[in-house]
Order: C-alpha cells, then structure tokens, then sequence
C-alpha cells in the first residue's frame, strides 16, 4: 500500500490523531465549563488524587490509616480545615506528611485560583464571562485585562510570606530542635499557618510552641496574612512600597489610599481579633490561664486561629461552653474573600450589620463606611448567610441524630464541630476522632461545602437559564 497510508502509519500531516482529538475534546469541554464547576471538580480530583497517595503503604505506618481515613485527612487538607481522625504526627510518616502538606498548599490558592490553574494547565484562553467570574472573585476591579498580572502576583506573594515565615519559624525552633528537623517544621508550620489549614507535626497541636513567644507570633501573623485575602495582600505591599520608596503618588501629593474592599476587610479583622482577645480573657479559657497576661495571650492566640487556622495552644475541649460558643460564632464568620479561609466572610457578615442597621432605622439604602452598597450585593451576601445557616442547622440535626445518642455528646461539641468544619477551621472538642462513618462523611462533606462556599455550590447547581414566568403576588402577615 503506497503513500504512507498503510496499519501503524503515523496520521498525515494536518489530519489530527486520535491522541489529540482526544485532547481538543477535553479542552473544549472544559472551556466550556464555568469556573464554580472547574473549581468543584478540580477539587473533587485533588481529593481524589491525595486520598490515593495516603493510602500508599510509605504514606503511613501499617494499620494506622484506613481509605476513609485517608479520604478524611485529604479532604481536610484540601480544604484547608485541619480536622483530624488520625494522628498526623504518630500515624503519618514523612512522607504522607509532605503529601498532606503539598496538598493543603494547592487548596490554599483557594477556588477561583484553582480554576484559573486548570485553564492554565491546558493552555486554555479564558473567556471574557470566565475572565469576569475570576477577575470578580479576586477584586472589586472592572477590567479583566490585569488578571495574568494578578494571578502571577498572587503567587509571588505566597511564596515570599511563606519564605520568610518558615525563616523566623527555623531560627526560633533551633533552640529545642535539630537543624534538620527545625527546617523541616518551620516548612510545614509556614504552610500550615498561612494557608489556615491548621494542621501541624505534633500531637497536641501548637501546645508544643506555647512558651515560644516568637514562633507562636510568626503562625499568628501568617494566620492573619493568610485570612486577608491576595488582593488585600497585594493592596498592603503595594501601599507599603509607596510609602519606603516614595514612589509615584497621587496627584496632589498623597498617599494611594486602599481600595473599600481592603478597608472593609482589615476594620472588620481588626474588631473580630480585638473582640474575641477580650471576650475570651472575660469568659475564661483553661485553668492553666491564672494571670491576666497569659489570659489575653492565650485569648489573643485563639482569636486569631479561631476564625480560619484551628490551631490551638489550650486544650478546646475543656474550655467553658460561653468559650466554646464564642469561638463556634468566630468560626462562622471565617476569613475575607480570595483567602486561604472558610465562613461566610468578614465582607458577608459586615453587609449583612449593615443591613440589618438600615432596616431599622429605615433608611432607604444600605451604606457601609461611608458608601452605598448596591442592592445586588447585599442580596448576594443574604444568601450567603441564609445558605450557610441552613447547612449548618440540617448538620447540627444530622449529627445530633447519628452520634449523641450512640456516644452520648454534648450537644455544643456537635455544634462546634459542625461549625469547625464548615467554616474549615479545624478545631476540635475531641469529637471528630470518635464519629461514627455517617458521621465523617457528614464532616468531609461539610468541609468541602465549607471551602468552596455555598454560593458556589447552589450558583453551579442552579447553572441554569432563570424563568421568564412571573407569578401573582401574595399578602402575608408577618412579625
């Protein structure tokens, strides 16, 4: 047979293969994908693909860790949660340590991240409505022309705040550590902390670092750097190298104020840190915490972890239930967008004040320091609240049915579990290691709705086109 054309010829030139048909369909498939589906499917993969290695035999000592174990311990990685059914430090060896430390670093990049990662990978040009998705997910910015920039910032920025943390985390534990293995949890604890994942390589968590001063202020700062958000961060650094270098300003000679978004954000982090320091030295943590200056300490630490991280240097499940209660209210507020953390988001919770402060003294508007909010975001971040405080209720029920009457809990740890995993913070009243398989499949699953959010979720289910038909309306009474 002449002209090539004959068994195992290779394709003629401009004539596709079968490989790369193959290829093209894919991509075009999930071109087509909006980026709340690429982001739920690529962390459903990532999940997947972690369960898998931490069930590999190098991954953890014989007969420790069971695939719901491991499916367990990779959700919580990739959700950046930090709830545990097995110990990380005795169960896992180094390297299902490293597997679920790279695995809480790719879900710390965080939803819309993670979809722009996908299309990356696949050398995908993004549409303009996909671009527009992303670009509102990041920033309240109009112009999706600057989201290659943004993107590559992002990663320079988590590089650099992880680099530098893991520095100071090194030198402080050269004290009670071998060099190698200083490095090797400065690394860990860095990664951790920034990408609010609260899991770490000792068994009682942070207790270890509680009369380590400088390493517990290092995990606080990269907590809260971590729950701001990238384009805050990028926001912070870029004002900080106005005012260093004096460059450029406005004109008129001033500084680049920050955008509302970063204000929002870092006075209403400000409050809830305060807040929680002083409400949790009043109501009391541990008896461990005699003196006034421990309390705040400790309150301080856990106020700050409270809302995103999950580490802790007191044991939780011994705190005072008006404690307990105060954390499980941090916890649902959770971090601010476009950041390593779970909850509603400090954003959420300052629209929804706000609203709640116009409807009662009757105002017309809702307005937020100094600016009118428009409609379509407060309606927005009422369905996120309305979301969020369905899930958890259907959650407290399930929990409350499946585990207290088996195991006899309290109801305020299944509360507060419930609220730790949603909110992906990974605190635990020592509930957690002991539920049943209904109950940790509850708990993985509220994780990952926690990480994505609800409105992601509903917005990706609900994808389709709205009615046209409209209803008669309806008189209730009410109140």
């Amino acid at each position: 047979m002449g002209g090539g054309e004959g068994i195992g010829a290779a394709p003629a030139r401009g004539v596709p293969g079968r490989e790369s048909l193959r290829q093209g369909r894919l991509r075009s498939l999930i071109s087509r994908r909006s980026p709340q589906a690429l982001a739920v499917w690529g962390f459903a993969l990532a999940i997947a693909v972690g369960s898998l290695l931490l069930m590999l035999p190098p991954s953890h000592l014989p007969g420790r860790v069971d695939p719901l174990d491991a499916l367990f311990t990779a959700t919580s990685a990739v959700c950046v949660t930090g709830l545990v059914v097995v110990d990380t430090a005795r169960d896992y060896t180094m390297f299902g340590q490293i597997v679920i430390m790279l695995l809480i670093q790719l879900g710390g990049l965080g939803v819309m991240t993670f979809a722009a990662v996908i299309f990356r990978v696949l050398g995908r040009r993004m549409s303009l409505s996909t671009r527009a998705a992303l670009q509102d997910s990041f920033s309240q910015r109009d112009t999706a022309s600057e989201f290659r920039e943004l993107f590559t910032g992002i990663l320079r920025t988590v590089g650099a705040i992880e680099a530098l943390g893991a520095l100071v985390l090194f030198l402080s534990l050269l004290g009670t550590h071998s060099a190698g293995r200083a490095l090797y949890s400065a690394v860990f604890h860095s990664i951790s902390a920034f990408c609010n994942a609260g899991f770490s390589i000792y068994s009682e968590n942070l207790v270890y670092l509680e009369h380590n001063p400088v390493a517990l202020s290092v995990i606080m700062l990269l907590i809260v750097f971590g729950g701001l958000g990238h384009v805050v961060l990028r926001e912070l650094w870029m004002l900080a190298g106005i005012v260093t270098r004096r460059r450029p300003r406005r004109p008129g000679g001033r500084v680049s104020p920050l955008s509302f978004h970063a204000r929002v954000v870092l006075a209403v982090t400000g409050s809830l840190i305060v807040g929680g320091t002083v409400c949790l030295a009043v109501l009391g943590l541990t008896e461990q915490q005699a003196s006034l200056g421990s309390r705040l300490w400790a309150g301080l630490f856990q106020s700050v972890t409270a809302r995103t991280a999950g580490f802790n240097t007191v044991a939780i499940g011994s705190l005072p239930v008006a404690s307990l209660t105060l954390i499980a209210g941090l916890m649902f507020i959770g971090g601010s967008p476009g950041s390593c953390a779970g909850g509603v988001k400090t954003t959420s919770f300052a629209i929804y004040l706000a609203q709640v402060r116009s409807l009662l003294s009757r105002q017309a508007e809702t307005k937020l320091l100094g600016r009118s909010l428009p409609k379509e975001l407060v309606e927005r971040a009422t369905q996120v609240f309305v979301l969020a405080a369905g899930w958890n209720l259907v959650g407290v029920l399930l929990l409350s049915a499946i585990e207290a009457p088996a195991s006899g809990l309290n109801l305020e740890h299944l509360v507060f579990e419930q609220l730790s995993a949603f909110g992906t913070v990974g605190l635990s009243a020592d509930v957690t290691p002991v539920l049943s398989t209904a109950g940790r499949l509850w708990i993985i699953a509220t994780m990952f709705v926690g990480r994505l959010g609800p409105l992601t979720l509903a917005t990706w289910v609900a994808s389709g086109k709205a009615p046209r038909v409209r209803h008669p309306e309806g008189r209730l009474m009410i109140g």
